[in-house]
Order: C-alpha cells, then structure tokens, then sequence
C-alpha cells in the first residue's frame, strides 16, 4: 500500500484522532543520496533509486494490509536484544517477520537470539551503519509494512497494531512513530520539528550552554505531552519507524551517506518532500532502554554526529548561491564538536 500524498481534500485524516491540516506538498521533491562534504555545488543529486509509483490506496480493511516486518540493526548487543524480540510477540497479532542485520558481534550471540525468537540474520558482521543495516535487512521486503527499530527497545502490549492501525486510517501518513518513554518514565524525544536555518543554528550554538533559549524551545515543541491523540512532525526518530513498503520503496530507504546519526531527520525531510506527513501516532508506546555501547565511546559519537549533520546541511543547502551558508554551518559545527570532544575528555 502507498500512502496518498497530501492533497487539498486531506484536511482530515482518520478518526477518532485528527492530524492538523499539512501545507501542500512540494513537487521538488528531494530523492534519495546526497555526496558528503561542505562542497559549493552538486550535492543533493538523485541515485536514482527513487521508483515511481501509483498512489492508489486499499481500503484499510483489505487483505493485503496485514503483514509486517521488523527490522533492526545489532551491533554488540547484551540482553536487550533478547527483551526486543520477546516483546514483540504481544505487539501485533499480524503476521510478523523479524530481520536481524548483524553489524558487529559475535555472530553467535545475534544467531542464537534469532533462533529462539523465529528471526533471521543477515550481514557478515562488518559495520555498514545504521542506515545502510536496516535497508540490508529490508531489501528482500514483501511484506505490506515496515519497521526500523533499535533493539534495545521493549513494546508495549498492542503497540505495533495501534501504529498500523493509525497508518491504515491516515493514508496520508508516509512514515508513523510511537511516543517512546525511557525507563524512567520520562518521554524520550521521538518526534522533532526539522532544523531550519535560523532555529537550527540558534539551538547548535545556544543548546548546551542554554537550554531554554527561545530556538532550542521551537525545536522541541512537538516533544511536549503525554500519551494519547495523533500529530505530525517534521521528523521521527530513526529509533522506531514505520512505513507502508511501497513509501519505504519509492523513498529507497535510508541513505546509506549517513554511517549514523542524521539518517531519521533526512528520511523525515524526504517524506515530506514526496507530499506525506511524519506523523507520530501517541497511543501507540515503546519503552526505549537505550543501551549504553555509544557513552563508553563519547568521542568517536560526537565525531560522527558532527560529520551527519554537515552532511544533511550540505545538501538542504545545496544550491551553488547557497556556497556562503554551508561553509559557515559547517565551520561552526566543526567548532562545536571540538568543543565538545575537549569537555568529553574532563
């Protein structure tokens, strides 16, 4: 199934919730793979693994619409792992494939998980990146539904069919996230307004030293509120997504240009860039565990945080009259993360 792009009859999508009417869609659509770097021009060019598709879509009760496949990218995983597995069980009563991508592990570990969970295991075990993982892990899709999830997230009983239900009744909706709480309790941030120019830099430079400055508070909005009701944003987190298989096709998946880190803001930009909402679906709840393999190395996360975000700069500035922009985001960015890397040592 495709989700319908937005059109001027879409002001209402879906019942009980409503989804505030979107702006209309823009025809440039943005398409897959953009060079890394800060470079003058020819950035942001298509790989041409976007498709065209039909935008034709079944009706929410039709038989195709009930399968689904949960992919996730392992990278040293402990326990949490086996918890992921475990809970989705209880998740959906669809029928369910899981695919592992194993990028760095003891292979044994990630092959012994899947065999008591009904899963399968692709990769060799070298480190693609997040992005490029999960589109290995997706690339044979037959399946009507796709999730990329972390592992060390546990579902919520019902969770998966809420999410699918909600993608079902909002055809508009090209990529669908739950509100995903930390153990504690507290939201963690899962849904994000897209990072302008002025808003974007203002929350770069003020963010840590000031954290409710006036532009780290528009960036944060739609983290606000608890559970219940629907909304859309600009992007979702890349920690839980999920897509129609023909939205994950005609997009293409991840670009595997972002090793991690900026692969969700750029595939929430792109969505809305074929004419779909980001929409984040609150009943539906996920409980993240966040591992914590990436504070045990501060550094090499701030480096290649650092290095995602100028390269999703570079290309939504990739206009050659735009040469001036990029070169000034991506010196400040680069001060910022010696910056940072420099606190991480103390």
């Amino acid at each position: 199934m495709e989700p319908t792009p937005i059109s001027a009859s879409s002001a209402s999508l879906g019942s009980p919730n409503t989804i505030e009417e979107p702006s209309a869609p823009q025809s440039d659509a943005r398409v897959e793979g953009r060079e890394a770097g800060c470079t003058v021009g020819g950035i942001g060019q298509s790989d041409g693994r976007a498709e065209p598709g039909s935008t034709g879509v079944p009706a929410p009760d039709a038989p195709d619409a009930q399968s689904v496949r949960v992919v996730t990218v392992a990278f040293n995983p402990g326990e949490e792992l086996d918890r992921f597995l475990a809970s989705l069980a209880a998740a959906t009563a669809r029928r369910l494939t899981v695919v592992i991508a194993d990028n760095g592990t003891e292979h044994d570990v990630v092959t012994a998980a899947a065999q008591r969970h009904g899963a399968r295991v692709v990769g060799d075990g070298t480190n693609l990146g997040y992005g490029a993982g999960a589109n290995l892990a997706a690339a044979d899709l037959q399946e009507d539904w796709v999730v990329v999830a972390n592992p060390d997230l546990v579902w919520e009983p019902g969770s998966l069919d809420v999410l699918i239900d909600a993608g079902l009744a909002n055809p508009a909706a090209g990529c669908l996230g739950p509100l995903l709480l930390n153990t504690d309790g507290t939201v963690y941030p899962s849904g994000r307004a897209l990072p302008s120019l002025v808003k974007g830099a203002g929350h770069a430079v003020l963010g840590k030293v000031w954290p409710t400055n006036p532009f780290s508070a528009a960036y944060h909005t739609a983290e606000q509120g608890g559970p219940g009701g629907i909304r859309t944003v600009g992007w979702l987190s890349g920690a839980c997504l999920l897509l129609p298989a023909a939205a994950w096709r005609r997009l293409g998946g991840f670009d595997d240009g972002y090793f991690m880190f900026f692969e969700d803001v750029d595939l929430g930009e792109r969505v809305g860039r074929a004419g779909w909402l980001n929409v984040q679906v609150r009943d539906s709840v996920v409980i993240h565990e966040q591992g914590a393999s990436w504070k045990a190395r501060p550094e090499k996360m701030i480096r290649a945080h650092h290095a995602s975000a100028r390269h999703y700069l570079s290309g939504v500035y990739d206009a050659p009259w735009q040469a001036p922009v990029r070169w000034a985001l991506c010196g400040g960015l680069r001060l910022r993360e010696e910056l940072e890397v420099l606190a991480s040592r103390h």
